[in-house]
């Protein structure tokens, strides 16, 4: 069973999508061909992103390392990406079961009402396996590793369902679709308490500034489009060691404002079709879902923050923070990550902050900043751990994607910078039984209070049916 999970993982998102979402759509009554165009848009769509992502890190990739040459920075945390992650999260005993594990508790918890996502985002479980996966060789224990998998499960379907309805309200066409990924969920309390205290401090009603609102108010300078060309040209100018090679690279600095300029001109495009590929199946999944699950009412179907991170706000706010990223991974004290192959990360810190701030470009860039801040000590801290599974997964598949240089430990933004990845690490392995016995009655808790939450809207919602039945 490990070897046939490993296979499929191994053919990549952008095989494996297509496999598997067609399979789903036709045992949930999808016509085969329609299905299968779904699939392929899905495939298309992740082939499109790795295009975009791998456009994205190769063109400031060079140029950042330049900035580091030339300024003799000094981070021997080296950037894997996500692709490096993924690869140490699935090539493992837990990352090989991970799926239809989830599966089997998301359906447990369908069936006790403590969540209404249907979580259908089967790529995405990577995150789960990575904790996993890191917990487990920290560990030297496969039972932690699932436990860690597991909890961390539990928790983001929980939060996918606590942010259900501002996001659907928030994001046009995505009405009955949750976000059950870890990364995402895991800024979500921080970005409620941080938009709180920013509600709090006079004059910031003042800055209520959305991207259409920059579109108005600074014209061209508030298009995307036009800030990636400005930020591009700006990195590839620093690239430069003086004024001289600046003079002489010109062509050179305004192929990566271009190039950067075209990464967030085309995300938004790329995105269009994960939406068109997955709303037939999301459609035909909540169909019959209402129709053979007792109780359905409210229920979310669980799909990737592809679907939203080509949001304008998104965009904007994750190019003012890759220089300032920079910078800040530059003169923080203790930290040891310089992220560069991980920037494309960036856009997903965001898709489930835009509506807790209502895509207000200062509060949202605020919230990124302390994020980013804080995530850049959590990958370093959890570097030695990433380290120890990226080595053996390459001693045992030789996949250079988990690669690590020589005198370097490996680490990503990608998950390792969430809160809710290194507090699930620590409580499970550092505490041992006590963190262990804190995460447990806190997912309990959680699960209470979902529970309870669940009924109630059920309730409400089977009431103000039976009145609208009654005055017809």
């Amino acid at each position: 069973m490990e070897q046939v999970f490993s296979y499929i993982i191994g053919l990549g998102a952008a095989v494996m999508m297509p496999i598997i979402f067609t399979i789903l759509g036709v045992c949930i009554g999808i016509k085969f061909s329609k299905a299968l165009k779904s699939g392929l848009l899905v495939g298309v769509g992740f082939v499109g992103l790795s295009v975009i992502t791998s456009l994205l890190t190769s063109t400031l990739g060079p140029a950042l390392s330049k900035v580091v040459e030339i300024y003799g920075l000094q981070l021997k945390v080296f950037d894997m990406g996500w692709p490096a992650a993924a690869s140490v999260a699935y090539n493992t005993s837990v990352g090989a079961l991970i799926i239809p594990v989830c599966l089997g508790v998301n359906l447990l918890m369908l069936l006790t009402k403590t969540t209404r996502t249907v979580n259908i985002d089967l790529w995405n479980y990577w995150h789960f396996a990575f904790i996993g996966a890191v917990v487990y060789f920290a560990a030297d224990n496969i039972w932690w590793g699932f436990f860690a998998a597991i909890i961390c499960y539990i928790i983001t379907l929980i939060l996918a369902d606590y942010t259900a309805d501002r996001f659907q309200k928030f994001y046009d066409g995505m009405e009955g679709i949750s976000i059950p990924q870890p990364f995402c969920q895991g800024f979500v309390p921080f970005a409620e308490l941080i938009n709180k205290g920013l509600d709090k401090i006079p004059g910031m009603d003042k800055l209520e500034i959305d991207s259409e609102g920059m579109k108005k108010k600074f014209g061209l300078l508030g298009e995307p489009l036009f800030l990636g060309i400005l930020v591009g040209i700006i990195i590839g100018a620093l690239s430069c060691e003086s004024w001289k090679e600046v003079v002489d690279k010109i062509p050179y600095i305004l192929g990566v404002g271009i190039k950067m300029g075209a990464v967030m001109e085309l995300i938004p495009r790329i995105t269009s079709l994960f939406i068109e590929g997955l709303k037939p199946i999301s459609e035909a999944t909540r169909d019959l879902i209402n129709r053979k699950f007792k109780g359905a009412k409210g229920l979310s179907i669980g799909m990737s923050p592809a679907l939203v991170i080509g949001h304008p706000t998104t965009l904007v706010v994750s190019l003012l923070l890759i220089p300032v990223t920079l910078i800040l991974a530059v003169v923080l004290p203790g930290n040891e990550f310089l992220p560069l192959a991980s920037l494309a990360g960036m856009f997903y810190i965001f898709p489930l902050i835009l509506p807790i701030t209502k895509g207000n470009v200062v509060k949202s860039f605020i919230i990124g900043l302390v994020v980013i801040l804080i995530g850049l000590y959590f990958v370093t801290d959890l570097a030695p751990y990433f380290t120890l599974a990226a080595h053996d997964v390459y001693a045992a598949t030789g996949d250079a994607a988990v690669a690590i240089p020589e005198g370097f430990d490996g680490g990503s933004l990608d998950f390792a910078s969430s809160p809710l990845a290194w507090v699930i690490f620590h409580l499970s392995y550092s505490l041992k039984w006590i963190g262990v016995t804190v995460l447990v009655l806190i997912t309990m808790f959680l699960m209470f209070l979902n529970r309870r939450a669940i009924i109630k809207y059920q309730k409400a919602a089977a009431e103000a049916e039976n009145t609208e039945n009654n005055q017809q």
